[in-house]
């Protein structure tokens, strides 16, 4: 196993658990769960991603990389007058109803028909935000910001796989030596089960929204950026999978997981594996990485959202520097797809939210509605 994969799957969990599990325990927060219950929460998330990732990239050979949905954690935190039990019921439609669209053929065939140029360019959007976050970081922790950078550039020139990773530990240092970090418990996390309670304002009012954000903002743009990198994203499999470990997880209050799009750019880069079919291996040490995070979650949970945002943003942003070249690179490639290309990575960047739909999706909306008509002018 080399070097570099076991530095891109850490980096891409820990960035992942990192710069969005706050958000997940709001959620937990708004449905009024305990704190034992967040924990089991975020247990059942961190046991389905490893789960899911390792055996989708073992089967298809495919560097599948799963997320857990930070848009839907978001809608459910947004929510008001529901309880865990309800919204665990809500969880358990929007899962089943993903592991159906596994049966629904035009869905593989849509994503197949996506122009890797503008594919290519709604992951660069995607990334643009997080690459420039790392000067955005500055003013607020330029301390913190310079010793990750110092430990970057300083390690890049003679082990490029890593520097990322010695970044993350100068970050961790540096917070340790300047705020300090908060003790954390070092028990294993429960794992307790969620009696679902069927409501209809509930499942109507959450469960259905949840499972068109997760669609539409999460899994749609994930397959884009496995199609981007050259793969055959494995539409049909992929959605049983995380819809059948979305309804396992929802019996324990977990809001459902996903096709991963920033994390999975990490870990699709050329630089983790040079042979493309060698590199779903990486799928399978981001899952055992998933299960690490998963039994050490109730430290995570109270370590992580104590590092200083500098750190994040700085460490995040400098890992995703080369995926967004890459992505650039592609999505300008060729040039009759350089207009669409661009279309989509404008609204990408733009953060453009709309009826509870990120921007990843209606980037790529755009950028087909002007590779479309592209086309059309040609004819």
């Amino acid at each position: 196993m080399r070097g570099s994969m076991v530095a891109a799957a850490l980096v891409a969990a820990l960035a992942g658990y990192g710069s969005s599990v706050a958000i997940v325990l709001a959620a937990a927060a708004a449905v009024g769960a305990s704190p034992a219950q967040t924990a089991t929460w975020v247990f059942a998330l961190c046991l389905a991603k490893a789960a899911g990732s390792a055996v989708l990239s073992w089967r298809t050979r495919v560097p599948v990389v799963l997320a857990w949905s930070t848009p839907g954690a978001a809608l459910v935190a947004a929510s008001s007058g529901v309880t865990l039990p309800e919204a665990a019921g809500a969880f358990l439609l929007a899962g089943g109803l993903v592991a159906a669209t596994a049966a629904v053929r035009p869905l593989e065939r849509a994503v197949s028909a996506i122009p890797e140029g503008v594919a290519a360019g709604m992951l660069a959007g995607v990334l643009l935000p997080f690459v420039m976050g790392l000067a955005r970081a500055v003013p607020d922790g330029w301390g913190f910001v310079l010793a990750v950078v110092l430990a970057f550039a300083a390690v890049r020139p003679f082990a490029p796989n890593l520097a990322v990773l010695a970044a993350l530990a100068a970050g961790v240092a540096a917070a340790a030596a300047g705020p300090g970090l908060p003790a954390v418990p070092l028990a294993l996390p429960p794992l307790r089960p969620v009696i679902p309670a069927f409501r209809a304002e509930a499942v109507l009012g959450l469960g259905v929204p949840l499972f068109l954000v997760t669609m539409a903002a999460q899994n749609l743009p994930g397959f884009a950026v496995l199609r981007a990198a050259g793969y055959d994203p494995p539409v049909r499999p992929a959605l049983a999978v995380t819809g059948g470990l979305s309804v396992l997880g929802a019996l324990f209050g977990a809001h459902g997981i996903n096709m991963a799009a920033i994390t999975a750019a990490i870990c699709l880069a050329p630089e983790v594996e040079p042979d493309p079919a060698r590199r779903w291996r990486v799928g399978l040490v981001y899952g055992a990485v998933w299960v690490g995070l998963g039994l050490a979650g109730g430290a995570l949970v109270a370590l992580i959202p104590a590092l200083p945002p500098a750190v994040v943003a700085a460490v995040v942003g400098l890992a995703l520097i080369g995926p967004l070249a890459g992505a650039l690179g592609a999505a300008f490639a060729a040039p009759e797809g350089r207009f669409a290309a661009a279309v989509a990575v404008a609204v990408t960047a733009s953060g453009l939210a709309a009826f509870g739909i990120g921007a990843a999706f209606w980037g790529l909306a755009a950028g087909l509605a002007a590779h479309a008509l592209d086309r059309t002018a040609r004819r």
